[in-house]
């Protein structure tokens, strides 16, 4: 048990460069919302990772003439590991598949956020349940955000 808390720490340490108190992993990418949507879209296909959505919400604030700096959110997973995490503790579904949010702020620069993986575990009392499975999507998240974004 004490080597699967090492594992995941050791994950978490590679893959939370920009991890808040609110649980958000933050990557600023070299690129535009546009760039790094389509890298996104290429490495999560690479990954063998189901695209379920891809929601434009600049699209759709334009919709009802309103503004908004170009905002995209991908909502992606895999059966394999999202079923597990379930299996411990079912209320995790609401966090579950993935998402990952690319966005311009109010200097110009994008970035590329998530929910860090333990963070959600901790939020729904998983525990040592879905501690390998944990560490591989933090692990998996933190090669998808860091190619999307350029890095």
């Amino acid at each position: 048990m004490r080597i699967i808390s090492v594992i995941v720490m050791s994950c978490l340490f590679f893959a939370v460069s920009a991890l808040a108190d609110d649980g958000l992993v933050r990557l600023q990418s070299n690129d535009t919302v546009t760039v790094t949507a389509e890298r996104l879209q290429k490495v999560l296909k690479e990954k063998g990772l189901r695209i379920f959505a891809r929601i434009d919400h600049q699209k759709g604030a334009a919709s009802v003439e309103k503004k908004l700096r170009p905002t995209e959110v991908f909502i992606f997973g895999n059966p394999k590991a999202g079923t597990p995490l379930m299996q411990c503790k079912q209320t995790i579904g609401i966090d579950l598949p993935q998402k990952i949010l690319l966005y311009e702020d109010e200097q110009g620069k994008t970035w590329v956020v998530y929910n860090a993986p333990a963070y959600l575990a901790g939020r729904h009392g998983l525990g040592e349940c879905g501690a390998k499975t944990v560490a591989k999507v933090t692990n998996i998240l933190a090669k998808v955000s860091h190619a999307a974004a350029g890095l």
